[in-house]
């Protein structure tokens, strides 16, 4: 018996004699050749999709602050009491920088800046508050960075509860945090308990030394499992890893290792991310490597099929694009339900309408319109003495805008959407199933009269697959590079 796998197109082929080994291996060679020339062909820069439009491609002349109070309120006012709001908390210092981190964060270990900002995040809380007659029910939260273990476990205690008294908290509500392993103690978990969090998300990116150092985050298997034991001790029943592939100097034996590793712990859910080497934004942050030691196309692709076929086996579901959970997790459940949401926090297990992001650079989504605040602390400090709600940018949806953004949604989150209703329909979706066809033909897609829906090849692609419902990129095509590569 011979048996041959490859594992760039997840295929296993066992044959019982010779001469059925020769013609099966011709037909793997030219699968493979398949897929090559299909990476090849769509590897090119495009969004993520956490919004449409995408943040490049809101209007130049962004949104009136009265009209972003507006939808505000009317989102408030259609949801709150039906399904509650979201709230994003950007917490945005850090003690050292990764250099393969594309967020918007401020390096220092002057640990002073706490509580200036605590109070800062108070104050636009409460201009919030202001647009609301009644209190808003609290559905999700989520503390992003920067690293919100940053903070003092007090001081964060002090923030949530601040925020929690002026607010309901709904029965079902999901609260989370993103912490570094190498700060996560158990003072700051004790806290989170106490205030209702299930859910840790942890930083893990790579266990190989080598790759640890090239991108400055040196964190010992050690101290992730110190932080997973924990969690789990204070009742978090949900964490997560995020693991991204195509870092400087991975292989195929450094993202097995890590996979084997992160076995020993099992985490409900796994973020797998591409990195997004975008240095142009970002400046000297993601310039500390030599981009010779970054995977390159096909190689890059074969770190994530090796990943994904790992995570397979050992019990994950793939969720949406880069996402995998375990059966016992809500991110599946909420899969099987169709009730999986993504925006701006990535994706989630529920939707809300309203979310409202507090601190610098976070975004707000009304359902309505966008609106992103202040990027610098200051600006954002400067603002908030004015008693204005600090946004410096957004953009309000079209109907066409509205349109497209449920037909992207459904297929980032449900890999299939449908314009049967007339709500669904609008000539820009008619040009997106005519750009349809050529990746119908390529296997992408299945397209059928009312709707079309991916395939088992097509979701490596899913992002591509969108970008044919992005009437906005496709009409001002990018003078520059605003995005990283798809694949």
């Amino acid at each position: 018996m011979y048996t041959n796998y490859l594992e760039q197109n997840k295929c296993i082929y066992i044959y019982q004699n010779k001469s059925q080994f020769s013609q099966g291996l011709m037909g793997i060679l030219l699968n493979f050749d398949a897929v090559k020339s299909l990476i090849s062909k769509y590897n090119i820069p495009g969004p993520r999709y956490t919004s449409y439009p995408t943040v490049p491609y809101w209007d130049e002349d962004g949104i009136q602050y009265e009209n972003w109070i507006e939808t505000v309120r009317r989102a408030f006012d259609e949801s709150n009491s039906s399904e509650g709001i979201s709230l994003y908390i950007h917490l945005p210092f850090c003690e050292s920088l990764c250099t393969f981190c594309g967020c918007n964060k401020r390096i220092t270990k002057n640990h002073r800046v706490e509580d200036p900002y605590i109070q800062a995040l108070i104050k636009e809380w409460k201009l919030y508050l202001k647009l609301f007659e009644d209190k808003p029910v609290i559905k999700e939260l989520h503390l992003g960075g920067g690293t919100p273990t940053f903070f003092g476990a007090e001081n964060l205690r002090f923030l949530l509860e601040s925020i929690f008294e002026l607010a309901e908290i709904a029965e079902n509500a999901s609260f989370s945090f993103e912490g570094h392993p190498n700060n996560t103690k158990e003072e700051h978990l004790k806290v989170f308990a106490d205030l209702g969090f299930k859910r840790a998300s942890y930083g893990i990116q790579d266990f190989d030394p080598k790759v640890q150092i090239a991108i400055n985050r040196i964190q010992p298997f050690e101290n992730v499992e110190t932080a997973t034991q924990l969690s789990r001790k204070h009742g978090f029943d949900s964490i997560s890893f995020d693991l991204v592939y195509g870092l400087p100097y991975q292989s195929i034996k450094s993202i097995e290792d890590t996979i084997e590793q992160v076995k020993k712990l099992m985490p409900e859910r796994i973020a797998f991310y591409s990195y997004a080497h975008v240095p142009w934004i970002k400046g000297n942050g993601q310039r500390g490597f030599s981009e010779e030691n970054l995977p390159k196309n096909d190689e890059k692709r074969a770190l994530y099929e090796r990943g994904y076929e790992l995570l397979i086996k050992a019990g994950y579901h793939e969720i949406g694009m880069d996402h995998f959970a375990l059966e016992q997790d809500s991110m599946y459940q909420s899969l099987q339900e169709k009730n999986l949401h993504r925006n701006f926090m990535g994706y989630t297990a529920s939707k809300t309408q309203l979310m409202i992001g507090l601190g610098v650079s976070s975004i707000s989504d009304s359902w309505y319109a966008f609106a992103q605040n202040e990027k610098s602390i200051e600006d954002y400090y400067r603002i908030l003495e004015e008693d204005r709600i600090p946004i410096f940018r957004g953009h309000e949806l079209s109907t066409e805008d509205l349109i497209l953004r449920k037909h992207i949604l459904n297929i980032m989150c449900h890999f299939e959407t449908s314009w049967e209703a007339d709500a669904l329909i609008h000539p820009s979706v008619d040009e997106a199933v005519s750009r349809l066809e050529e990746m119908q033909a390529d296997g992408l897609v299945e397209l059928n009269e009312n709707g079309m829906k991916v395939t088992e090849e097509g979701k490596p692609f899913v992002r591509n697959i969108c970008m044919a419902f992005d009437a906005r990129l496709i009409r001002k095509k990018p003078e520059t590079r605003l995005f990283s590569m798809t694949i």
